[in-house]
């Protein structure tokens, strides 16, 4: 995708003068590799310039990072100040940040907790293993819908930590792969149904509490499921 394309797609859900909240679509990175593919960072500068008429290089903070292949919400702070709020807020676990999946098979509990120990191999895998070898990994997930004709269940999933494939691993490991997640399960399709819907943190600034929702996350996967674009101050 070609930078003046990115920018005229991007889609903003909020902003002010001290952080903007925007939607990151899928197999954009969060910032940018070696392999030189547009990224998020570079898109929202673009952004700014064309916006604001401003010269020279625009200051853009990133507070946190989702995978390539995964879409979602993504907060970044346009002061350095906001920056080093948001940021302590990652390292307090204060930012909450809700996915929903699709995953194949149907799961029979409406909500459940799983804990695992993940291990990131070199080769850019994650696997499942013992408590001396790897991380903790928790995560709470809720049944939304099950679509028995498909075999398929959308889950509504809370992160208590942030490991390396973490979601990814976690329902593959038990029988319940992504749907579209070509490294941990078998899928032809390309896109991995997996998105960062719900953003909530503390304007680093106001002090109000943001809770900021995106609008039929995985619409290519389920149409019927539908849900407002919200930006709750509250």
């Amino acid at each position: 995708m070609e930078d003046g394309k990115a920018v005229n797609k991007l889609r903003v859900l909020y902003e002010d003068n001290h952080v903007i909240v925007v939607v990151k679509e899928k197999n954009v990175l969060s910032q940018a590799d070696n392999t030189h593919d547009i990224d998020m960072l570079t898109i929202i500068k673009k952004y700014f310039k064309e916006k604001y008429n401003k010269p020279g290089n625009v200051y853009l903070g990133l507070v946190h990072r989702l995978d390539r292949p995964v879409s979602g919400i993504m907060v970044f702070a346009k002061t350095s100040k906001a920056a080093s709020r948001l940021s302590d807020q990652v390292r307090k676990k204060e930012i909450k940040k809700t996915y929903m999946a699709v995953v194949k098979g149907i799961i029979k509990k409406n909500e459940d907790t799983f804990v695992d120990y993940l291990l990131k191999l070199d080769n850019g895998n994650t696997i499942v293993t013992t408590k001396e070898k790897g991380k903790e990994s928790v995560l709470t997930y809720k049944v939304l819908k099950r679509n028995y004709e498909k075999n398929e269940t959308l889950v509504s999933i809370d992160l208590k930590t942030g490991r390396h494939h973490q979601i990814r691993v976690q329902f593959a490991s038990r029988g319940y792969p992504l749907c579209g997640d070509q490294r941990y399960g078998k899928s032809d399709k390309t896109q991995i149904a997996l998105c960062a819907y719900k953003l909530e943190f503390i304007h680093p600034t106001t002090k109000q509490l943001m809770k900021i929702e995106i609008e039929k996350p995985l619409a290519t996967y389920w149409t019927a499921y539908t849900l407002l674009i919200k930006c709750l101050i509250i």
